[in-house]
């Protein structure tokens, strides 16, 4: 998945082509919307400063396989959040879960 804003560049033809041919699905904000990269955003810098810049990966499959294990065993399930009461995005979907 590529996620952009609605920039030209990311809408031209040229762009939307490169990424079908590379089997990406486009995702972009909505027109007029800027909150909507944020969440995104914000990952993608927590990841980077978090994992990524202080990693060489001698291939893509240890970089997709590092990763993998970032968001699957410790960003969802160990790294506490601030913006939900510093629970965990597990345990916050859970007590919503457990609340309804």
């Amino acid at each position: 998945m590529a996620h952009s804003d609605r920039g030209s560049q990311y809408a031209s033809a040229l762009y939307q082509k490169t990424l079908q041919e590379h089997e990406f699905v486009c995702s972009m904000s909505r027109k007029g919307n800027c909150w909507d990269n944020a969440p995104a955003e914000s990952f993608f810098h927590t990841l980077k400063t978090e994992l990524v810049h202080h990693r060489r990966y001698q291939t893509r499959e240890e970089a997709k396989q590092e990763i993998f294990e970032y968001i699957e065993v410790f960003y969802s399930r160990q790294r506490r959040h601030s913006t939900i009461d510093y629970q965990t995005p597990m345990g916050y979907e859970q007590d919503r879960r457990d609340a309804a």
